[in-house]
Parts: structure tokens; sequence; C-alpha cells
């Protein structure tokens, strides 16, 4: 209700002071009765606006603002009374009261809290601050107080002609601090309107001063009238836009004020072109002209290599110096600038995932180039108006403008894990397809970067934690799973010692005998106290990140290698090896010391490792080494990480299993088949083994050992059990029938 009131409120404070213009522009006999009438009503609301808005927040800037807004109405009862009583002593109030509101305006925004500045950032402001001021006193001097000074004896009534310019000066000096600096913050809202209006209001000032100085009819010229009513318009409407904030302004904020830079260039342009029409004017072109000249061109050169350096300066703080993208500076400036425009957008949050294995691999230098290969890339992708940056070693953000729903946002999305997977990086004799993770969120009202950003990390985190090379938008519904994971991290450390995980075996078969089982695959499951079966899609993840995999992965390897001897059967077991157990430089004597203990061949071992873990050239001298002992080595999941033929083809590998989600496509069709064919044949390329993993139909088997697949697992044969419930003599006799 009260916002409805207030509106009403300015629509007919707006109407009341265009038709009262309107009026005296066919009424010229009436435009200082309405000029009047109109600035004393803007004066009583501004001040009693003023007040009200000194209570919302930012008490000194409009407190001081309802003061001007006071002097004025001062100015016109003293002036009125002077004119019918002929008191001149009332002349002398109404000048000073007047002066004393260009006084109160100016401070109101020279004295409101203004970004702290010190050394050269202080010297530079009050430079650009002195050259805006100096141009707006050259013409004030030429059109105004020159004349004034010229025409007029000197006497007390200077005050009068030469103080309001000096007033109107005090004015422009505090706006160029409000639009060089930001110092009553980002000129948006009611900021921006007080600025606009107190600009006006100089400017109409200014021309009816220098009209008065040369000894024009005032009255005779709508226009200055005009501008004073407009401003004085603007300044009244400022503190009735005032609300109460919401919450509490970002005081690190930095303003958008990349435009103001030109302020003290445009000041320049006016006082270089003043003089050069005033020497042609004059006729005195000698000497002047030329002096005009030079000083003219000298300062022009200054401008520019000045305009350049800013831009450098500029560029060095918003830019990374490495891909050439915007830095979280940047971003954060770009999100500002949309914000405040209120135009829909989008932000995705990219993070490139094993890059750390990258880097340990082959090196920083290596690191770089991919980061500066992806930037390429995703510099590509987007619109012109759109804003890539690098905000992290290995972190990227990109901001979609005029995006108003996650669809859109979730195509760029996959294009950018498209071309990541399409433009593989050469390192060397190597070349990795870029894994990323990205998280998307669109922008809400009241949004600011931090939230944008943590939303989108919420998001890109689920893609994380899921371990694919995907998109997730984010959903109301999504929790922050960081605290979760490190109280998880926290009991794991401690679950070893509880025994709290335990290890199941699911048989690997013969396909083409109809089940025989010919091995087992161990794998790890947490039963939690309190939380219960405990997903190692969960918690392997978060013991890779914690370090706990390490000893972990041991335990598994030990329990798998005592349970394949008391089983006294002519089987193997595969144990998965984690990325994180690969960088370990004592991982082959601790393989080597668990296979003497237990009594188990070599040969009777397989350690599956996924494709992104050996992109590590150390991690493939270690696989070599046990390889070297006869251990065999089989890469898990192939064809879902770093594939690379030339690369497979110099792995110490022995056998490829096919993921399962490829198993999951054969239907019979040749599209459904294509990509397990290919793996299958290539394994026969290169004499490798081929398992299939995740069987669950009869038809999958079949079509399996048709295209030469003849070795899987699968729910179809056998569930993961423990390994003294697992009866072999039941799964070979089913295989016979």
């Amino acid at each position: 209700m009260g916002r409805s009131v207030r509106g009403w409120g300015i629509g007919v404070l707006i109407l009341l002071v265009l038709v009262g213009q309107a009026y005296s522009v066919f009424e010229p006999g009436q435009r200082a009765y309405v000029l009047g009438a109109t600035m004393l009503i803007l004066d009583i609301v501004g001040f009693v606006s003023g007040l009200r808005a000194a209570k919302r927040g930012e008490a000194a800037l409009w407190l001081m603002i309802a003061l001007g807004r006071l002097c004025a109405i001062g100015t016109f009862v003293a002036l009125m009374v002077e004119s019918v009583a002929q008191t001149h002593f009332l002349w002398w109030v109404g000048v000073s009261v007047r002066l004393g509101a260009f006084g109160f305006f100016a401070f109101a925004v020279l004295l409101a809290p203004a970004q702290r500045m010190a050394g050269r950032m202080r010297v530079g402001h009050f430079a650009e601050t002195v050259a805006v001021v100096a141009g707006g006193f050259m013409v004030v001097w030429y059109f105004v107080i020159n004349p004034a000074i010229v025409g007029t004896p000197a006497s007390l009534s200077w005050i009068g002609l030469i103080g309001y310019p000096i007033g109107d000066l005090l004015m422009l000096l505090a706006v160029a601090v409000a639009l060089l600096r930001g110092s009553i913050g980002p000129p948006t809202g009611p900021h921006a309107l007080l600025i606009a209006g107190m600009g006006l209001y100089l400017i109409g000032d200014a021309v009816w001063s220098g009209l008065e100085a040369q000894r024009l009819m005032v009255i005779s010229s709508p226009y200055a009238g005009l501008l004073v009513a407009l401003g004085g318009l603007l300044m009244t409407l400022a503190p009735m836009r005032v609300r109460v904030p919401e919450k509490q302004p970002d005081r690190n904020a930095k303003p958008d004020l990349r435009w103001s830079t030109h302020l003290p260039v445009a000041a320049m342009v006016v006082g270089g072109t003043l003089m050069v029409v005033v020497t042609v004017e004059e006729n005195d072109m000698l000497p002047w002209g030329g002096l005009v000249l030079g000083l003219i061109t000298m300062a022009a050169a200054i401008t520019v290599r000045q305009v350049i350096s800013l831009r450098d300066s500029r560029d060095q703080i918003v830019t990374d110096a490495l891909t050439g993208l915007a830095n979280r500076t940047g971003l954060d400036e770009a999100i500002g600038r949309v914000l405040r425009r209120r135009e829909p957008f989008a932000l995705l949050l990219v993070d490139l995932d094993g890059f750390k294995l990258i880097n340990d691999a082959y090196g920083h230098a290596a690191g770089d180039t991919v980061l500066t290969e992806f930037a390429h890339h995703l510099r590509g992708i987007i619109r012109g108006g759109d804003v890539a940056a690098r905000i992290g070693g290995d972190e990227f953000a990109v901001l979609l403008t005029a995006v108003t729903s996650a669809d859109p946002a979730g195509a760029v999305a996959q294009r950018v894990l498209g071309a990541a997977a399409a433009n593989p990086v050469r390192l060397g004799e190597d070349s990795l397809p870029i894994r990323a993770s990205i998280g998307l969120t669109l922008a809400v009202e009241e949004d600011t970067p931090k939230e944008l950003l943590r939303r989108a990390d919420v998001a890109m985190y689920q893609v994380k934690r899921a371990g694919t090379h995907g998109w997730r938008a984010y959903d109301p519904a999504m929790t922050d799973r960081r605290a979760e994971d490190a109280a998880l991290s926290e009991d794991l450390d401690k679950a070893l010692l509880r025994d709290q995980l335990y290890v199941l075996y699911q048989p690997i078969v013969d396909l083409d005998s109809g089940g025989r089982p010919i091995a087992v695959e161990a794998l790890v499951r947490w039963q939690h106290p309190a939380l219960g079966l405990v997903s190692p899609v969960q918690f392997i993840p978060i013991a890779e990140r914690s370090g706990a995999i390490t000893e972990i992965g041991l335990y598994v390897l030990e329990e798998a290698c005592k349970q394949l001897a008391a089983w006294d059967r002519q089987l193997y077991v595969s144990v998965n090896l984690a990325p994180r157990q690969l960088q370990e430089p004592t991982l082959v004597l601790d393989v080597l010391s668990i296979l003497r203990r237990t009594g188990v061949e070599p040969d009777r071992l397989v350690l599956e490792v996924t494709e992104s873990a050996i992109v590590d050239q150390s991690a493939i001298a270690t696989l070599a080494t046990l390889r070297g002992h006869g251990i065999r080595i089989a890469v898990d999941d192939f064809g879902t990480g770093y594939s690379s033929l030339h690369y497979l083809t110099r792995l110490p590998v022995d056998i490829l299993k096919v993921d399962r989600s490829f198993v999951a496509e054969l239907n019979g069709t040749p599209e459904g088949s294509a990509i397990t064919e290919a793996v299958i044949r290539l394994s026969h390329v290169l004499h490798l083994t081929t398992i299939a993993e995740g069987i669950e139909t009869p038809e999958q088997a079949a079509e399996l050992r048709q295209l030469g697949c003849g070795i899987g697992q699968g729910f179809l044969y056998a569930r993961p059990t423990p390994g003294a419930d697992l009866d072999f003599t039941a799964l070979a006799e089913r295989s016979t029938l």
C-alpha cells in the first residue's frame, strides 16, 4: 500500500512539473511565477523526502540534501519578502542562504562515505577531478565571471554575480567526484537521480548566470528555467525512491565506472575548443593562435597516452595473464554490470577433471598448455556479448547474457564439453582429451556474484562427485555436500580400525561355456554404524581426495589374496587400483609383499586401473614394473576416459574391460553395438583380452559372444557376494545347463 501511494505521489509530481513547464512556454509572461511556484513545491517535497530517506539509510547524505532544500526554501521566502518590503538586508539573506544550499548539495556528496584511496590512486583521483572542474571553470569564467567583472564596477553585488557561478563549480566538483570514483556508491537508482539532478541544476543555473552577465532577460529564455526545474525534479525524486535495504550492501563491491575515465578527456576537449573559439572570435591569432594550437596538440597527445595507459592498467587488473580471459575481478565486474541492468543471464562454472594428474605427470608448463588450449576453445564457443573467465587454477566461468532458461545454457555447456573432448591437447607424443565438470545457474533478482558462484559450484560439485564428464543445472533441492563429505572422510579414516569395511566378490565367467567362473573381482563395501551401507560411488572419491584410498586399497588387495588362497581353485582375482595409489613410491614393494605373505602367485593377480589414472608417466613406469613381476594389468571402463589408440599401444596393459554403459546399449542393432564392437576389435588387434562388465540379460551375453567377446561379468551370473558364501560348484553346474 505504501509503495502504491508513493508511486501516485511521484507520478503527480512529475506531471505537475511537466505541465507547468509546458504552460510557461506558451505564456512567457507567467514563466517567472510558474518557475518560482514549481521550485518552491519541489524544495518543500524534497526537504520532507530527504528527512525520510535519512531514516532509511545513508543519513549524512540525505540529511544534507534536505538541509540544502531547506536553504532553497529560505532563499525563496527571503527574496519574496524583500521584493515586497524593499529591505536590502533580506536580499543579502537570500543570496547567502542560496550559497549555503550550494554548499550543502556539494558536501552531501563530498562528505558521504567514499571509497578509501591511498598513494598514487588518491593523487590520480585528485588530478582527474581538477581536470573536470578546470574545464567547467573555463566555461564559467568566459561566459559568466569575466562579463560580470568587466561590465560591473567593483561592489558587493559581485557576491551574487560571481558567488552563484562559484557555487555551481562546487556542485560540479561534487558531481565529478561522484562519477569518477562513486563516492556515494554505484550510480543507480536514487544515487543516479541525485547526480543527474545536480548536473542539470548546475547547468541550468550556469546558463541563468551567463544570461544575466550578458545583460539579457533571463526570463525570456525557457531553457534555463526548464533545466533548473528538471534538475530540481530529479533531486526531489531521488530521496523519494530510497527504500529500506533488504540486506546490507556489499562494501567490497566496486562500481562499474569505466566510462568515467572519459570525463577528464571531455573537460580538456571543452577547454581546448573554448580557447580556439575565443582566439578566433577575438581576432587575436598573433601571438595566441600558435600558443593555443601548440597547447591543444600537446594536451591531446598526453591525453591519448593517458587513455592507453589507463586501458593497459585496467587490462592488467581484470585479465588473466596466462589465458587472456577475464580474471575473477573482471568476472565480478561483468556480473555486476548485468545485474544493475536487470538483464537475464546464466553463469557456468567449469572445473577441469584430473588436471593435477596432468600437472604432476608432465610438469606445470604442460599444465599451462592445457589451460591455454581450453581457454582458446572456450573463447570460440561463446558469443560476443558473453564473458569467459579463468577464476582459479583450473577453474573457469562463463557469463551468458540474455539467457532466461537452463536449456540454452545447457546447450552451451554441452558444446564446451564436446569441444574439450574433440580437441585433445598434444603433449609430446601423447594426446590427452580434456574432461570437465560444469555447474550452471540462472540469475535471479538481488543476486550477487558470490551467491551466483556458490550455486554454480554446488551444481558443479554434483557432477564431480558422480565422476562424469558432464554438466548439471542448479536446483534449489540440491544441497552442498562438501560438509557431509568432510564428515564422511573423518569417519572413513577410522573405518578400517573399526572393521566397518569388508570385501565382496563378483565372478568373472567364460561366456562361451555359458557362465563357468574363471576369476573374481574384489569389491569393497562400507557398513557405516549410523548411515548403514554407504555406496562405493559415494565414499571411494572421498577416499581418493583424502588419501585414505591407499590404506583401503592395500586392505582390499590383502583380503582378496587371502580369500583366493582359501578357495584353492584355479582362479585369478582382479583388484582395483586407484590413481592415488599409483603415486605411492612403495606401491610395488607393498603389492609384492602381500603376494608373498598370502602365497598367491603373481600371475593370479590382475590390477585394474582407469584410463585417467595412467596419463602419468611415473604411473606407467610403476605398472610396467608390476607387469614385469608377472602381474597382469587391466584398463577398467575403457572408452570413457582419456582414450587414445596411439597412447594405448604403449601402455603395459593385458586386459580391456568394456564399460557397462556400452554393454547396456546392446540391442541387436549395428548402432547399439558400434562402440562395443570397436573396443573388441581393438583388443584383438593389440592381442589383449576383453572382459565385458554389467551383463544383465541372456541377449546381451549372446550378442557379446557374436562380437567376439568371450569373458564377462554381471548380475546375469552373480551379484557381489561374500567370499564364504560364493558357491563355485553351483555356478559351474549352471553354466552346463
